[in-house]
């Protein structure tokens, strides 16, 4: 699934991190860590309010050949690449951000991944809720700037992800971008606020 070339189903969007690597299981087991935190727990609840049941498979490891860490896939689930996760904080991250994807499938009935608007708000909804872009996070990857790192690095992290889509070049994912941040960076449900 991760392996397949993402033109294949326009639905997935990835997160991208380092290298490392887990086995599978060694993942396997860092996922069910990951399922007990009170984040993931929060937001499974939520999606299932929503309607979205998750099946015991919803969250798979597995061995990707791309540089990422993890996606989702609309009736597939969410993948974590094991062979680039190392700790469980990184986990925590990609399952995290990838629920807020499938919260976001789940309560948007006309959801289009193709559509580069909708690909970029569920971005953007991801890095600021997920706390992908946390300063800590950001000076392990080498960036140093703190005033304004947070946006910075969604939006940079939005651009990473859009360029896996085959239907939004990088000017159409910048303008797309543009156009929904104020809407989508302020939309914090199922939050009361960004954590």
């Amino acid at each position: 699934m991760a392996e397949e070339p993402v033109s294949r189903n326009a639905s997935k969007s990835f997160l991208s991190h380092g290298n490392g690597g887990r086995t599978v299981e060694e993942c396997e087991d860092m996922i069910q860590r990951s399922l007990r935190t009170p984040t993931v727990k929060f937001l499974k609840e939520h999606l299932e309010k929503a309607g979205c049941i998750l099946g015991d498979k919803f969250i798979k490891a597995v061995h990707c050949d791309k540089q990422i860490s993890g996606g989702y896939a609309r009736g597939e689930g969410i993948l974590v690449c094991s062979n680039h996760m190392n700790i469980q904080d990184e986990v925590n991250q990609v399952v995290i951000h990838e629920l807020i994807h499938a919260y976001d499938d789940c309560r948007a009935a006309n959801l289009d991944w193709a559509n580069c608007a909708h690909h970029a708000c569920s971005e953007i909804r991801a890095g600021h809720l997920s706390g992908d872009c946390h300063y800590k996070r950001e000076l392990l990857r080498g960036y140093m700037k703190l005033r304004g790192h947070e946006q910075e690095c969604i939006r940079r992290r939005v651009m990473k992800s859009m360029s896996a889509n085959p239907y939004c070049s990088e000017a159409a994912s910048k303008d797309a971008m543009e156009a929904v941040w104020d809407v989508c960076y302020n939309d914090t449900k199922p939050f009361d606020r960004a954590p």
